[in-house]
């Protein structure tokens, strides 16, 4: 596999050294810390300063990270010691990733070995291992239509709640492809700057809908009673108007299945859905509807809210130290570059066309295993240990997979 990771950082190399290639400048660069994991000698650079931008990436010219990040915070000394930095704060940031979304796609394309006792798997990686419960595994992961479709779900979510209950514009949310698997949602004004990591955690229940309290605890230990829905309320403000919105969708295209599906047998949800969506919806009459008890409610609601909050990386936004990825610079996992988009295009972006990176030539790999997969509008796959020609960046995309290996050198 030499002669492959020579020919990825070969054009790694080029891109970086490229005077074409373009890595739009991050906020008050002075103020942040830099830094990129090495990509032969597999190190991790940090605690970088750049007084000037082109400095930065005369240093990545020069470097040929595999993959490259800036902090979210801003700092005093950013090029010390993280004791001796000084916090002046940082940006909220967002990480959507596919990992942490279940799909039907994972058990299919989505590999993982513990690297203890050689237990393997298919589907989302376990935190721990379930025969040794040991918690370093060696992955393989691919990310195919449904995966990307599934992590712009949450993305649209996230943006929704940004925009419509927290106040942000559009044009404070700078929004991007990852590189990978997923998305990115930066904030970067002063509002939100000097948020502690406890601040950022509030913001963080409230996106997943952590801790939502529709009764008190005197009506949950009667819960259950017809008459108790009486005291089942939803004003149109924030998630109580997300449920609302929610429940009205699900009960308008339910199905029996459906219902089935949320744990529901109520043959009345099914059967007076006009009826439901008018008083107790729209009028707040929940107790109007026979056969309808507040058990009930409070489990669609609790279906609806998993369905509305959106599956952020939790651990990203509540870190105020976080590094993240650089925009313009690849990935090292797919080759692919993290690109920012206005927020209004989220559903008309395509990563697999908008952020190659490698535009010209062909190379031979011997392909061990791949899927079909789409790449700057060619459809390529599936491979089954064979040896083909293919564009430079499904090539190189293929061998960051661990799914090829260079076959001859670039034509």
């Amino acid at each position: 596999m030499e002669a492959s990771r020579e020919f990825v950082y070969q054009k790694f190399s080029e891109y970086y050294r490229d005077p074409y290639t373009l890595i739009p400048e991050v906020s008050l660069p002075e103020q942040r810390e830099f830094g990129y994991l090495m990509f032969k000698e597999r190190f991790m650079v940090r605690h970088r300063k750049f007084a000037e931008f082109k400095n930065l990436r005369a240093t990545l010219a020069e470097a040929v990270p595999s993959d490259a990040y800036h902090s979210c915070a801003y700092y005093e000394n950013p090029g010390f010691d993280m004791d001796k930095k000084g916090w002046m704060g940082a940006d909220l940031v967002f990480d959507i990733d596919a990992d942490h979304i279940p799909t039907s796609c994972n058990k299919i394309h989505d590999e993982f070995r513990c690297v203890k006792c050689g237990f393997e798997g298919r589907g989302i990686t376990p935190e721990a291992c379930p025969c040794c419960e040991a918690t370093k595994f060696e992955t393989k992961i691919w990310a195919c239509e449904l995966c990307i479709q599934s992590a712009r779900e949450e993305t649209a979510k996230l943006l929704d709640m940004l925009e419509h209950d927290f106040g942000f514009s559009q044009d404070e949310l700078h929004v991007y492809f990852s590189g990978h698997r997923g998305y990115h949602v930066h904030i970067e004004n002063e509002v939100v700057r000097s948020l502690d990591a406890m601040a950022r955690k509030e913001i963080v229940d409230y996106v997943t809908g952590l801790g939502i309290s529709i009764l008190n605890k005197e009506d949950l230990s009667r819960r259950g009673k017809r008459r108790d829905a009486k005291k089942f309320s939803l004003h149109n403000f924030g998630w109580n108007r997300r449920l609302k919105v929610g429940m009205q969708d699900f009960l308008f295209n339910a199905t029996k299945e459906d219902l089935k599906a949320v744990g529901l047998k109520n043959k009345a949800l099914l059967d007076s859905k006009d009826t439901i969506i008018k008083r107790a919806i729209n009028e707040g009459r929940w107790e109007s509807i026979n056969g309808v008890s507040i058990q009930t409610w409070l489990k669609l609601a609790e279906h609806i809210r998993e369905m509305q909050s959106s599956k952020i990386d939790t651990v990203v936004t509540t870190d105020i130290h976080r590094l993240i990825r650089m925009n313009g610079t690849l990935h090292g996992k797919t080759g692919l570059k993290k690109v920012e988009f206005p927020a209004k295009n989220l559903q008309d972006f395509d990563p697999f066309t908008g952020a190659v990176a490698f535009k010209k030539g062909t190379a031979k790999v011997l392909v061990f295993d791949s899927p079909e997969f789409r790449l700057s509008g060619e459809t390529l796959g599936p491979y089954k240990n064979q040896i083909v020609e293919l564009p430079v960046a499904a090539a190189v995309m293929l061998i960051c997979k661990r799914r090829a290996e260079v076959a001859s050198n670039v034509q």
